[in-house]
């Protein structure tokens, strides 16, 4: 990889294979309190446009475990919050750190700071895309699991930046899914046609409804995420009257299979996408999931930045 952006672009399937591996291993080790500073003498510089606790903390965390260290700028402390371009910004930061990783609104800016810079990218988060959290998310479907090809997977809620990147992950990984969403807010065509090229290599199946019930049908995993994402605060009343037959509460998961796990890429707000019984109960693994962004992003990491994993 030369960077990690698009999910559907970046990642092939068995690159695919190999961070899942790296995330394992390091998990592993860190586990057991064995030293792994595979970044020695690196820096990550970290540009927050958009607020965060997980991605923040995961990937300062991962740096710091990995024998490097992590550089937080938000939109205040550096000048493209006055103005400065991506072009000027990319080309000063590569001159100074050994990679960039990103969390803002808008995608093409992170693009633009992958063209226009000579390090590696990674989209930490954007309106279109949030390829991070989805390779935490696998991984921990994964260790439930024991396996990922073969499943269902279901999204229920609103088709955003998690629902387009779980399209791309799910379709490498060879895991069926479902996504149900209101009619005018569904995923974008296009990430839905980037899924079905890769589910023609891997036997994933898409299916794109409307219907909650038709998605969690037998589903392994069920997935949902907020209702009004940031950037949305002021749609959140409408949003709540659109939105609530997407609800994942214990009707809707005793459609799932009996074993079915319950994900969520958290902040969540219980009584609204989905109700306290199941975020907080037994079949929910939100705290696994949130403590593999540590390990996922660690597996990024050295892919990207360490020569032993180029």
């Amino acid at each position: 990889m030369k960077h990690y952006i698009d999910f559907h672009e970046d990642v092939t399937i068995p690159e695919l294979d190999a961070l899942l591996d790296t995330a394992i291993d390091l998990k592993a080790k860190t586990k057991k309190g064995i030293a792994h500073p595979i970044l020695a003498g690196k820096t990550l510089g970290m540009i927050f446009t958009k607020s965060s606790t997980r991605t923040r903390v995961s990937f300062e965390v991962g740096m710091y475990q990995l024998g490097g260290h992590a550089l937080f700028l938000s939109g205040d402390d550096i000048q493209i919050g006055r103005g400065e371009t991506i072009y000027d910004t990319a080309n000063v930061l590569s001159r100074m750190v050994d990679g960039i990783m990103i969390r803002t609104f808008s995608h093409q800016d992170i693009v633009d700071l992958a063209k226009y810079g000579s390090v590696p990218v990674i989209n930490g988060l954007s309106d279109d895309q949030h390829p991070t959290q989805v390779l935490a998310d696998l991984l921990t479907i994964k260790e439930h699991k024991g396996t990922l090809k073969g499943l269902k997977f279901a999204y229920v809620g609103d088709g955003n930046n998690m629902a387009n990147s779980l399209l791309h992950a799910c379709a490498k990984a060879g895991m069926d899914i479902s996504v149900a969403s209101p009619k005018d807010y569904t995923c974008p065509e296009k990430y839905v046609l980037q899924a079905e090229e890769d589910a023609k290599i891997t036997g994933s199946k898409i299916v794109m409804t409307e219907d909650p019930y038709v998605a969690c049908k037998d589903a392994d995993v069920i997935y949902t995420d907020t209702w009004a994402s940031m950037g949305q605060e002021s749609e959140k009343a409408m949003r709540a009257k659109i939105f609530k037959d997407y609800q994942v509460n214990a009707d809707l998961f005793s459609t799932a299979d009996k074993d079915a796990i319950f994900l969520h890429c958290l902040p969540a707000y219980r009584g609204y996408e989905v109700t306290e019984d199941i975020i907080d109960g037994p079949h929910s693994v939100v705290f696994d999931e949130a403590e593999n962004r540590l390990h996922a992003h660690k597996a990024i990491l050295v892919h990207l930045m360490s020569e032993q994993y180029a």
